[in-house]
């Protein structure tokens, strides 16, 4: 006769609490004096359950970030628990009206409150900041909202014995590790005076410009080494990276928005969709008035039309197209894409 498992039931609730807070800093010149990676915190408050501190850093966090603001949020570790939390939070910037000012706002991903501080190492641009209207008699303010997520885990009678374990999928640490081990490798691309091997079965498998230009029936031959002439070689490793693993390798956070830019240039030319849609969104992250004209140029020429709408949303708010006139890139965005600035104007003017 069979025994059969012993019965039970368990119960996993997440339940959301959402909170925020206004920081105001009082005297923005006399906070400029602070050396960059040095930090002003500000009093302690509670919202969504728990108590919290941001940390100000007037002049960035680390030498690289020392042309922009830093924001970090810090929680109390005595008001956790014993429960896993996690949590994000959005910074954004207040204009005169006190409501947040469009373009000006970042936010995180969810993260353990494990760790007891994170932030927003290039909040904005101090000279951004100076010329968005938003500082009042040397004064400033940035919202910043909280969601913390509680998941309690109760269980209702024995569980089940599980017999066998099936582990996530870890396809694309293989696929990666097949990349940078070039095991089996049956093409070369040099880029950049740099050689990089790959597989040309999981190149076309990911890009239909791949496949067109390796199985092509016009194609007599497929050349077993492929130069690459106009990209640089840290773009194309990036590329290629993505395109074994789905996801993007460590950047340098200095250097991410030059990246998001190249990439997406690269995943157009090699119609590699989802890519073209991580770059766009990353890219929306780093719209101010001296990158607007660059980004709205770049969104334009490669058809990103979420992109180019949140960089007409960021001019059309308050001073910031006045201020982005008279920068190079704006230039270049007159020059190259005129009809982009006509577009702009008509809606300015409605």
């Amino acid at each position: 006769r069979s025994i059969a498992p012993p019965e039970g039931t368990s119960e996993l609730v997440a339940k959301a609490v959402s909170g925020s807070h206004v920081l105001t800093v009082n005297g923005y010149s006399q906070t400029k004096g602070v050396v960059y990676g040095d930090f002003i915190t500000a009093a302690t408050f509670a919202a969504a359950g728990h108590r919290w501190s941001i940390l100000y850093y007037p002049n960035g966090n680390s030498y690289d970030n020392s042309d922009c603001i830093s924001l970090y949020l810090k929680i109390d570790p005595s008001t956790c628990g014993p429960d896993v939390v996690k949590a994000r939070f959005r910074f954004s910037l207040l204009g005169e009206n006190g409501e947040p000012v469009p373009g000006y706002s970042k936010s995180s991903e969810f993260f353990a409150t494990m760790i007891e501080k994170r932030g927003i190492d290039r909040f904005i641009k101090s000279f951004t900041l100076e010329l968005s209207g938003c500082i009042i008699d040397d004064c400033f303010s940035v919202r910043c909202d909280i969601t913390v997520l509680k998941v309690i885990h109760k269980d209702k009678g024995v569980a089940a014995e599980r017999f066998v374990v099936v582990p996530p999928s870890n396809i694309d640490k293989d696929l990666g590790h097949l990349l940078s081990s070039g095991k089996g490798a049956d093409i070369t691309f040099v880029v950049d005076g740099e050689t990089f091997a790959a597989h040309r079965n999981i190149l076309v498998a990911r890009s239909p410009v791949f496949m067109a230009e390796f199985f092509s029936p016009m194609k007599e031959k497929a050349a077993e080494c492929v130069r690459i002439d106009d990209m640089e070689a840290r773009v194309f490793e990036a590329l290629l990276h993505f395109v074994y693993t789905d996801s993007l390798p460590e950047i340098d956070q200095g250097a991410a928005m030059v990246m998001a830019q190249h990439l997406l240039v690269a995943a157009d030319r090699y119609s590699l969709e989802r890519l073209k849609l991580i770059c766009e969104d990353k890219l929306c992250n780093y719209i101010d008035t001296t990158t607007v004209g660059t980004i709205l140029t770049l969104a334009e020429q490669h058809g990103r039309h979420g992109l180019k709408k949140a960089c007409f949303q960021f001019l059309m708010s308050g001073n910031n197209l006045n201020a982005a006139i008279g920068t190079d890139a704006f230039d270049h965005l007159t020059n190259s894409c005129p009809s982009v600035l006509k577009e702009l104007l008509a809606k300015v003017t409605i």
